[in-house]
């Protein structure tokens, strides 16, 4: 006798597809020079993201016909070659890219693990607008590493951000900008 199998509860049950409202808010002002990469960053941290998966044609028939079609998700090349996963913060973005991309939901440090696991040097969030976001290097290992963003305040008055490392995650990832200081 086998098993009743068990269907896995969506992890955003009430996700209406629009962009979390601290996200938009911080993609808007670090577009129009209001606000900062580390305050887009932080309020990333916390986000679900949408990544696309579209078909891919596999094989064609003897006539040209789709036989096989595989869903992927989408790695862009940029100008200097290097690789980025796409991401969204909302259905109304995703659509602006592209029409027929299905929404895949997952945390914002899910879609980092697989932008690493991908090989990719970037995560690149809204490619197609308003305000794009683009994590990469040490950032975006950290993202994937479940790290979270914080600010530090200097002693002279300045405040940077710094990553912070769970208390049993993986070794150092330098801070957001600037010094390459661990802050535990």
């Amino acid at each position: 006798m086998t098993e009743p199998r068990e269907i896995l509860a969506p992890a955003f049950p009430a996700d209406d597809g629009a962009a979390d409202p601290r996200l938009a808010t911080a993609l808007a002002r670090l577009a129009d020079g209001t606000g900062s990469y580390p305050d887009a960053v932080a309020a990333l941290v916390q986000a679900r993201l949408l990544v696309p998966v579209v078909a891919v044609l596999g094989e064609v028939d003897e006539h040209g016909a789709d036989k096989t079609s595989d869903m992927a998700t989408v790695l862009i090349r940029g100008a200097d070659g290097r690789h980025a996963l796409l991401a969204f913060s909302s259905m109304a973005t995703l659509r602006a890219w592209r029409e027929d991309a299905r929404p895949v939901p997952v945390a914002a440090a899910d879609a980092a693990k697989a932008a690493v696991q991908e090989q990719a040097e970037a995560l690149l969030v809204d490619i197609a607008g308003p305000a794009k976001l683009v994590v990469e290097g040490d950032n975006l290992k950290a993202l994937a590493a479940g790290w979270q963003l914080a600010a530090i305040a200097g002693s002279d008055g300045t405040t940077r951000a710094a990553w912070l490392r769970p208390a049993a995650g993986p070794p150092a990832v330098p801070d957001l900008g600037g010094d390459s200081s661990e802050t535990e």
